[in-house]
């Protein structure tokens, strides 16, 4: 016998608190938790909001924000997929503690990111970790909606085993051949073959994965660095900023007037700036827009050099000073970035900058 459901014509408020209703584990230190009104309300919302549930840990009630991981084309229930980290208090509760029958007050549901609010005939998603939950509800709310969907799906993750949803992407997938599926990890599961991307997301990589990015509506979610490496890569390629957006984990944003402007650094090919090479004593003016493997050639002088798009980190020199802008391909790692070194081929100086060459 089917359960029995007190139906009503009215959107839940959250007035009414929520009922917990199913917890599916997804991942290490992941679950998916969905929720009901008691009262049989349905629920109203835009794909890639997100709810504030209080949390009774122990010490007194906290607020945590979560993305909605559901769709609202399945309106009977609402999800939420948490990943606890080494610091979680709010989540780490809710994975010990909170199991079906039990009640939680919530608050929302909140929020501007979703595509609904941006329409275009196509768009690129790309999320780090459990940025992938907006990706999620947006794309099921697509599938749902029974029009073919053009959405390349980029998704990074530390092992495959790792990729929140990953089954029930694929079988979206298997159906629509306009949802393409791109997957990159840091390192395969032990024993188990990986056909997909391997290592961090970067310019070659994206441009495989969504040929024509420049034409698509890009949305993004992530861990903060991640987030901006996505927005480096896309200024460098002379992505239409105005067609990307973004979710932040620490600090989700509710209405247009709190979004947060992105001072990010871009290179300007009008702005004058100065590299001085010290070892051979030359100091030459350029612009920006100059890399400092260009403006070593132009002086003169020669820096081993191999791919010239920062993959080979043939071109590896130690920076002095200053502060340069660069977005590589994977040619350098960050312990070298942190002990001072740049790739010359993609590394821009900004204001004056002195290398060790």
């Amino acid at each position: 016998m089917a359960p029995q459901q007190n139906w009503t014509a009215r959107p839940w408020s959250d007035a009414e608190a929520l009922e917990c209703a199913m917890v599916v584990p997804e991942a290490a230190n992941t679950a998916t938790f969905t929720f009901r009104a008691p009262s049989g309300a349905w629920f109203d919302y835009q794909p890639g909001q997100f709810v504030t549930l209080d949390l009774p840990v122990p010490g007194g009630n906290v607020q945590r924000t979560y993305t909605i991981s559901s769709s609202p084309s399945r309106p009977l229930s609402i999800s939420v997929t948490v990943k606890a980290q080494t610091n979680s208090i709010g989540t780490r509760w809710m994975l010990d503690h909170l199991k079906p029958g039990m009640k939680i007050k919530a608050h929302g549901p909140s929020g501007i990111f979703s595509f609904l609010r941006h329409s275009a005939r196509k768009y690129l998603f790309i999320s780090a970790g459990s940025g992938i939950t907006p990706m999620m509800s947006m794309t099921t709310w697509a599938w749902d909606s029974g029009e073919m969907p053009d959405i390349v799906f980029v998704h990074a993750a530390r092992r495959p085993s790792d990729i929140i949803f990953r089954e029930r992407l694929e079988n979206f997938a298997n159906r629509v051949p306009g949802l393409k599926l791109r997957f990159t990890v840091e390192e395969p599961d032990p024993f188990r073959t990986w056909h997909g991307y391997q290592g961090r997301l970067s310019q070659i990589m994206l441009g495989l994965m969504a040929p024509d990015y420049l034409e698509r509506e890009v949305f993004c979610c992530g861990p903060e660095p991640f987030m901006q490496g996505v927005r480096d890569m896309l200024v460098s390629l002379g992505f239409d900023m105005d067609h990307y957006h973004q979710e932040s984990f620490g600090a989700p944003v509710r209405t247009e007037a709190e979004a947060p402007v992105h001072d990010d650094v871009v290179p300007d090919a009008d702005t004058g700036a100065r590299v001085t090479f010290a070892a051979s004593g030359v100091s030459a003016p350029c612009a920006q827009t100059d890399s400092i493997l260009a403006v070593a050639r132009r002086s003169g002088l020669n820096i081993p050099s191999g791919c010239t798009f920062g993959l080979c980190g043939t071109c590896k020199v130690k920076k002095i000073e200053g502060e340069v802008h660069m977005v590589h391909n994977g040619g350098i790692s960050d312990d070298d970035i942190a002990a001072g070194y740049i790739l010359a081929c993609c590394a821009n100086p900004i204001g004056t900058v002195v290398i060790e060459v």
